[in-house]
């Protein structure tokens, strides 16, 4: 049966999975932009009898958690689609798994362009990667006629993905890298920064998840690295995430950060309001008082939604 097509009364449900780190912040404001998306494509398509089912799963912030939770979601509850992982490193083994499985797998927050390299018909990206962001990062630092930057990235896809898109960016200003484990303790990462500040250079580019940036721009500001002389640039992803996970670097001096630009609108504002009131009756308005780039992103899934009504890919698995 087509959606919306025929006379029986009786509803088809299409379940769709999602993954998702459930405990983190980021992620309940992206799940409820997803929920509002669900809401909102049924009240476009009222006469849709076929219903989407949403089978949320907590990947624990772990790849593996992620991977078990896609695979018990397309062997055990049968889902047509999944949206998600939250990040890269999750969605590199759940887009294999999607091209073994043949379920459509969309991401709106894994941003490495790395991921590019996958050829896989089932897995679609409704965000763009880091590599965009290295242009606006370099007309910043040759604007302030900066010679020399160090690169302070994390070892894994999210970090190294954007590195050859920056070192071409800034083909004419010298380029130092600096790698922080994903697993670093204070005490590593302490002693990083002790080597950096030894250097010469005094200009710094840090490209990783939220959470270890701002470990990072902590102990920084611990051992003066903070003060006049000093230039942090801060990548998209940490830039938008400074309200959730650091507010107290809002007033640090020396911060710099390139940030996705969402153009105002009409329909912005509308989704905006409603998204702070089902916030404030879930009580997370103070983590957030305006919805981010990933959180519009998330609200896109209605678009995936529609897809999904009417692609043999989701419809006929």
């Amino acid at each position: 049966m087509d959606a919306g097509l025929g006379q029986n009364t009786t509803s088809d449900e299409i379940k769709v999975g999602v993954v998702i780190d459930l405990k983190t912040n980021f992620s309940k404001i992206c799940l409820t932009s997803i929920n509002m998306s669900l809401s909102d494509f049924y009240q476009t398509h009222p006469h849709y009898r076929t219903r989407l089912a949403l089978h949320v799963r907590d990947s624990m912030e772990d790849i593996v958690e992620a991977s078990a939770a896609a695979y018990n979601l397309i062997n055990n509850e049968k889902v047509r689609a999944i949206i998600g992982p939250r990040s890269s490193m999750q969605a590199e083994f759940m887009i294999k798994l999607a091209t073994k499985s043949q379920v459509p797998t969309i991401t709106f927050s894994a941003t490495s362009p790395l991921l590019r390299t996958i050829n896989n018909p089932y897995f679609v990206r409704a965000t763009i990667d880091d590599s965009f962001q290295a242009e606006a990062i370099a007309s910043i630092v040759k604007s302030f006629g900066w010679r020399s930057v160090v690169a302070i990235y994390v070892d894994n896809e999210l970090g190294q993905g954007i590195m050859p898109s920056l070192s071409e960016a800034l083909e004419d200003v010298e380029v130092h890298r600096s790698v922080i484990s994903p697993e670093a303790s204070d005490d590593h990462i302490l002693k990083e920064l002790y080597k950096l500040k030894t250097e010469q250079t005094r200009v710094f580019v840090i490209n990783m998840d939220a959470s270890l940036g701002f470990r990072v721009l902590k102990k920084a500001r611990e051992i003066g690295m903070m003060e006049e002389g000093y230039v942090w640039l801060l990548s998209n992803g940490m830039t938008h995430m400074m309200r959730h996970n650091g507010r107290s670097l809002e007033t640090m001096q020396g911060l710099l950060g390139v940030r996705s630009h969402v153009p105002r609108s009409k329909e912005r504002e509308d989704f905006s309001l409603r998204w702070k009131r089902k916030l404030e009756k879930e009580n997370q308005a103070r983590d957030s008082t305006e919805p981010n780039v990933f959180a519009l992103w998330a609200y896109d899934s209605k678009k995936f939604f529609s897809i999904c009504m009417t692609s043999k890919l989701c419809r006929n698995r």
